[in-house]
């Protein structure tokens, strides 16, 4: 399974979610099925939900049982659920990492390692590719998004040469922009960052889909959410502490659960994740 994707903070996140046998769990970001099938070994049913149909593909080559597979955006969990009939659960898990398959395949353009279409799109359905934002945004919004969704510091920089260089020739590949942006800043990876947030807009994303995950939770039921930047950390932070405000919960996990360095060592890519916990009251 881990030439798919490897699971990160596995351990933690099954030892936080305390699978109970004959329970129902959602994965909400399937990815390789990782996580999943740790918690079907332990008992569980799981919904295993994901925008990408490479890893439902992936996931159902292994036919494993008590594992109900749904494609969709976890921003939909509530109706995804309800849908199949896993209303009340026990737990849920969100791992909002890039698998390790979307980074690896050139073809779907999320890497600046690999020469490959402009692409990122985690579903493959969607309108936009990080492609069109590069052909047609202004300056001043490509400087916007590389600021906020990146926190490049040379966002303007970076921007002015993105239109100078478009306008002399398209700019169509993944080396193609990597190429530009390496030369004002040394680094790529905070721009395509940010393309990848605006393209699949993960934030909004993570921000819906919380509140909803919560109402589908029993009593004393907990939620995992493992982020991958300091963004997306700062929401799920951010709507834990709301849920307590509101009574809803506890937070389980005063600072976020980080790799070990063993894990860090087996799997590099584990190097910026957190772990933050709920329970529901």
């Amino acid at each position: 399974m881990s030439n798919f994707h490897k699971p990160v903070l596995l351990k933690e996140t099954i030892e936080g979610l305390r699978i109970e046998n004959g329970r129902k769990y959602i994965d909400a970001t399937l990815g390789g099925g990782g996580h999943s099938f740790e918690i079907l070994k332990l008992g569980g049913a799981v919904l295993g939900i994901d925008v990408d149909k490479d890893a439902l593909e992936f996931v159902k080559r292994f036919k494993p049982e008590n594992l109900t597979l749904a494609r969709g955006n976890f921003r939909d969990i509530d109706k995804i659920a309800l849908l199949n009939n896993f209303d009340k659960v026990a737990g849920i898990i969100f791992d909002l990492g890039v698998s390790s398959h979307q980074i690896d395949d050139p073809a779907r353009g999320f890497s600046f390692q690999n020469e490959g279409p402009l692409d990122m799109r985690m579903d493959q359905e969607l309108g936009v590719r990080a492609l069109d934002l590069i052909k047609i945004l202004t300056k001043g919004e490509l400087n916007e998004i590389f600021t906020k969704f990146g926190e490049e510091i040379r966002a303007w920089e970076i921007s002015d040469a993105i239109v100078r260089a478009r306008s002399v020739k398209p700019i169509e590949t993944t080396k193609d922009l990597a190429k530009i942006v390496f030369a004002k800043s040394g680094q790529s990876k905070k721009i395509f960052q940010a393309l990848r947030i605006i393209v699949n807009d993960e934030l909004n994303a993570v921000a819906e889909a919380l509140p909803k995950a919560l109402k589908l939770l029993g009593e004393s039921k907990r939620l995992c959410v493992i982020s991958f930047h300091s963004l997306e950390d700062r929401i799920v932070k951010k709507k834990f502490l709301e849920f307590e405000e509101k009574n809803m919960g506890r937070i389980i996990t005063d600072k976020p659960i980080i790799p070990t360095a063993e894990e860090i060592e087996k799997n590099s890519r584990s190097r910026s994740a957190k772990l933050r916990i709920f329970e529901k009251k």
